[in-house]
């Protein structure tokens, strides 16, 4: 069976060090077998989530966007940047519009729920971006998403990576990648 799973980057910043650790993450699922689609939130036109325009306008074509690729992707994996102690905005965003009524009127929570999810987080700071882990995590099992154990939060961010992207601690690079394989065995025995 082919597992498909969509990697999404919560930070909007174009070279974040969030988008390098998902990017390892993303290899370790590849080299496991997964087949793996790149998606960075910022590209997709999502304004802040508003039922009265969801009303009069409907679904903005970036939600449709990514209730599709949702739909066609097996699990999740999520780099989630900690602003403040918390998630970001363009992440909760984001899961908000994919959470709404499709267009066909099914529900966009079932897109969500049962689907094998992945965390990671780097930060400068020294908890590596956990709290947003622990925050958006809440989130996601209200969705009904499983988020599965294995995770990774890099702390001191600004300062493991070289020069080509890839870490300088080559076995916080085997953990990372470990999180993407991981992720992929769990879909696959739950597929």
């Amino acid at each position: 069976m082919n597992i498909r799973i969509l990697a999404l980057s919560g930070s909007s910043r174009r070279d974040s060090l969030n988008w390098k650790l998902l990017g390892i993450a993303a290899r370790g699922a590849l080299n496991a077998g997964a087949e793996v689609t790149p998606v960075r939130l910022a590209d997709f036109e999502l304004p802040l989530y508003d039922q009265d325009l969801e009303a009069e306008q409907g679904l903005p074509d970036g939600a449709k966007a990514l209730q599709t690729l949702v739909a066609r992707h097996d699990a999740l994996l999520i780099a989630t940047p900690e602003y403040n102690g918390g998630y970001t905005a363009l992440l909760k965003n984001a899961i908000d519009w994919i959470s709404r009524p499709r267009e066909d009127g099914s529900p966009g929570v079932a897109l969500l729920a049962g689907k094998v999810t992945a965390l990671l987080s780097a930060s400068p700071g020294q908890l590596g971006g956990i709290r947003s882990q622990t925050g958006i995590r809440a989130v996601l099992d209200k969705l009904g998403m499983l988020v599965i154990p294995e995770a990774f939060a890099l702390s001191i961010a600004h300062e493991a990576f070289d020069a080509e992207g890839q870490l300088k601690d080559k076995n916080a690079e085997r953990l990372v990648s470990g999180v993407g394989a991981a992720l992929y065995r769990t879909a696959s025995r739950l597929g």
